[in-house]
């Protein structure tokens, strides 16, 4: 409905349709001179149009059924995604963040029992730890045993 400045209500719908009935009628009234193949021509055209708009109505209805406006101004398409939805698209994250955890920690605990095995080997050998810093050292461990 929109109002006119004299107050006047128009709706728009019902004039649309009255305008094309009008169309519809003259374009009726020329079609009985047109010749045979030209009509035959409009005719075949007319069906294959309505047959496009049946097409495209029925997407419309389809799609109509499936998108959906947020409050945001967001589209989406079907409903909103369920809570099982989101736990499975933020599962795969939390496990790389896990595994990564997991990672960095064994990593950790390779280097201290690798440093715990050189200081244990060091504290239980014959040689002070002076020796390791001598020079002379390696030619003792190039050395057989005898």
């Amino acid at each position: 409905m929109i109002e006119t400045p004299g107050n006047r209500r128009i709706d728009l719908d019902a004039l649309q349709a009255r305008f094309a009935l009008r169309v519809a009628s003259r374009l009726t009234e020329r079609a009985d001179a047109l010749p045979h193949d030209l009509s035959e021509r409009l005719r075949v055209a007319r069906e294959q149009a309505t047959a496009r708009a049946r097409q495209v109505q029925r997407a419309e209805a389809v799609a109509a059924g499936a998108v959906q406006v947020s409050p945001g101004g967001g589209v989406a398409l079907g409903r909103g995604p369920s809570g099982w939805v989101r736990l499975a698209s933020v599962l795969p994250l939390m496990m790389l963040v896990f595994g990564l955890l997991l990672i960095q920690h064994l990593h950790d605990q390779a280097e201290i029992h690798a440093a715990a095995d050189v200081d244990a080997a060091l504290l239980a050998d014959d040689l002070p730890p002076e020796a390791y810093g001598d020079p002379g050292f390696v030619e003792f461990l190039r050395q057989p045993e005898p």
